[in-house]
């Protein structure tokens, strides 16, 4: 039995019985501590007064669906930077899009393996803990851009923005590289984990959505065709 994640908190929401059990008795052997909700009203309600480390949400549930709990949960203050792992029949590429547009951390289909979808979690966990490059650490401040990874905080004109945890490696790590351009696939490594989800349009998404949250200062990510993506270089240096 694992022992080294006895206190993260998963909250499983699943309508499927049998799944929802079997998912609870594997994580709990795991070490986790595990609650469930069949519905998607009472998942988010859970996800509120218990504040998981986290969530595990089914897309297709019977009353609000995953997609707009996923959506409710970003913009909770209080539970926003929960990490979310989206559960599914749905197994096409643009399910997996539209899931990482609203916030996901990652995408499981089913049918899956139970071994599998615990890597999965350990491996998410994993990502908020720690990070293995010493500048990702450190606060970063350019032009009208502030991002002290302490805090898990952004300041955009002294404003503050909230992005998801996976937004906020993303961002930070290209910000505190600028001038230097990275392949999506470079990035969905270094970001994200040699685990991360392999489609195409994943970090695409990420990107998307920073650029939405920085408004009119979007042009801070530029884009290099054909290459992937970078930080602009003509923003000042951290202070």
């Amino acid at each position: 039995m694992g022992t080294d994640m006895s206190n993260e908190r998963i909250l499983v929401v699943e309508d499927e019985r049998d799944l929802r059990e079997v998912l609870s008795y594997n994580l709990s052997r795991e070490g986790f501590q595990v609650s469930v909700a069949s519905t998607g009203s009472d998942g988010l309600q859970r996800a509120r007064s218990q504040k998981p480390d986290m969530i595990l949400l089914d897309l297709m549930l019977p009353d609000v669906d995953g997609l707009e709990i996923c959506r409710l949960v970003r913009q909770d203050p209080q539970i926003s930077r929960t990490p979310i792992i989206m559960l599914t029949a749905k197994g096409e590429e643009t399910d997996v899009v539209v899931g990482l547009g609203v916030g996901a951390d990652d995408y499981m289909p089913k049918p899956f393996s139970v071994k599998e979808l615990v890597a999965r979690v350990k491996a998410v966990l994993r990502r908020g803990a720690h990070e293995t490059d010493e500048p990702d650490r450190r606060p970063v401040r350019r032009d009208v851009l502030e991002i002290d990874p302490s805090r898990h905080e952004v300041l955009v004109d002294g404003e503050p923005a909230r992005f998801t945890a996976t937004e906020f490696r993303l961002l930070h790590f290209l910000a505190a590289r600028p001038g230097r351009v990275y392949e999506r696939d470079t990035l969905l490594r270094r970001v994200l984990g040699d685990d991360a989800i392999r489609v195409e349009r994943n970090i695409d998404v990420h990107i998307r959505a920073i650029r939405k949250k920085l408004g009119e200062h979007r042009d801070l990510i530029e884009t290099v065709r054909g290459v992937g993506y970078k930080f602009r270089d003509s923003a000042a240096a951290p202070r």
